[in-house]
């Protein structure tokens, strides 16, 4: 999720159907409605989100706009209609990422009375999702450990894909600007991982930040789709019994 040569960006927006915002183009909230797109042109809307979400996934946020592209079956011209910067379309998947990933959450905090179910459920849904690998930095490197320090040295390191095609880690730089989507995530997290510490059923010394860090982390992008799945189920196992407290 390393986002190499473009920083996060406040001042340009996407409006719901995938234009820039007037608020961006000219400075002001007041400017003209945009029109609907012409059906091909919301197609080729659809293939470049759903193309950006498989390449950053795979690859990270410093992935270039050409594979994007490639990837959505169109000229890297029409990504580029649709989003003029790569910072914009970055933006607009990590806001979505951000709020599934939300909604995941209430999902579970509503529907599970049990708190350690809750909060597993959360997990085990967001893993299988795929979400964790499109987190935004943002996200990433919010909290303080209980002695004050950082909590950067356990905020998970992103997937990135150098020259020779080796997958390698790589550590996030940081975050320019926080938004409210991101704290929501965190405070709706926040609540689940409250809930399970105080049933007694999560260990006292995990944060929110372990929590998105299982997310992150427990969600490989492997070629195989069956081997992917049974690797993240395998591995979510064994980190879940590792934020599990155990009795004296």
């Amino acid at each position: 999720m390393q986002i190499q040569d473009s920083r996060w960006s406040s001042a340009t927006a996407i409006a719901p159907g995938g234009a820039v915002g007037a608020a961006a183009g000219n400075g002001r909230g007041d400017g003209p409605r945009t029109a609907p797109l012409r059906v091909d042109a919301q197609r080729n809307l659809e293939h470049v989100l759903r193309a950006a979400r498989e390449v950053f996934g795979e690859l990270g946020y410093g992935a270039p706009m050409e594979d994007v592209a490639r990837r959505a079956r169109v000229g890297v011209g029409t990504v580029y209609r649709r989003f003029p910067s790569k910072d914009v379309l970055v933006r607009r998947i990590a806001e979505e990422e951000t709020s599934r990933l939300t909604d995941q959450a209430r999902a579970a905090l509503g529907q599970e009375d049990e708190p350690w179910s809750a909060l597993s459920r959360f997990l085990r849904t967001s893993v299988a999702s795929g979400a964790g690998r499109l987190l935004p930095p943002q996200v990433l490197r919010v909290g303080v450990a209980d002695e004050g320090e950082p909590d950067e040295a356990r905020v998970p390191q992103q997937r990135t894909q150098p020259a020779g095609g080796e997958l390698r880690l790589v550590p996030e730089p940081p975050a320019a600007t926080d938004d409210a989507g991101a704290a929501e995530l965190l405070d709706v997290v926040g609540r689940l991982v409250e809930r399970a510490r105080a049933a007694g059923e999560l260990r006292p010394d995990v944060s929110v930040a372990d929590v998105l860090l299982v997310i992150a982390t427990a969600a490989p992008a492997l070629p195989d789709p069956a081997q992917q799945a049974a690797a993240s189920a395998r591995l979510l196992d064994i980190l879940l019994e590792g934020l599990r407290s155990r009795p004296v």
